[in-house]
């Protein structure tokens, strides 16, 4: 009888080395849920996520013929590449599982979620990541609801410190 080993799930995600980041998806939307997918990425794309280029800013995910795509990402052309550099806003198939797929269709079909990516790292093994979140758009008042929070908080520490 041959024992199955099954690699564990991790709570948080590897993350060791952010290339981009979207700081202000968590402002713009509720966050319901995250999930790690890989991107599919040429050559000249990893080395210039490697330096710290690329942004991710106004990107979204969509699915397209049971696929996951990151649109509107920027990464632009590696400085040191040749006639086979890559073009910066290409759309980027990103890799996820058919059950997650599904999933996320499910609730962007059914709920009107959003898929935003949240961050692009490289994990411990120096593989290419997206962190992908389920979300839904905030209306206006819920954004004033988040910066009274933040506000306080922030005076809250501060006080804190004071008080000591």
């Amino acid at each position: 009888m041959r024992a199955t080993m099954v690699r564990p799930k991790h709570a948080t995600f590897d993350k060791q080395k952010i290339a981009a980041e979207n700081r202000r998806a968590r402002f713009d939307y509720h966050i319901d849920d995250t999930l790690e997918a890989g991107i599919q990425l040429q050559g000249t794309e990893v080395k210039s996520l490697r330096a710290g280029e690329g942004t991710i800013a106004e990107s979204y995910a969509e699915l397209r013929d049971g696929q996951v795509w990151l649109v509107n990402s920027n990464i632009p052309e590696f400085s040191h590449g040749n006639r086979f550099n890559h073009e910066p806003r290409r759309p980027r198939k990103l890799l996820l599982h058919e059950r997650e797929i599904e999933r996320l269709t499910g609730a962007v079909e059914r709920k009107g979620m959003t898929l935003v990516p949240l961050s692009i790292y490289f994990n411990s093994r120096g593989k290419a990541k997206v962190e992908l979140a389920l979300a839904k758009g905030k209306q206006a008042h819920d954004k004033r609801q988040s910066i009274k929070e933040r506000d306080w908080k922030r005076d809250k520490a501060r006080l804190m410190r004071e008080k000591g």
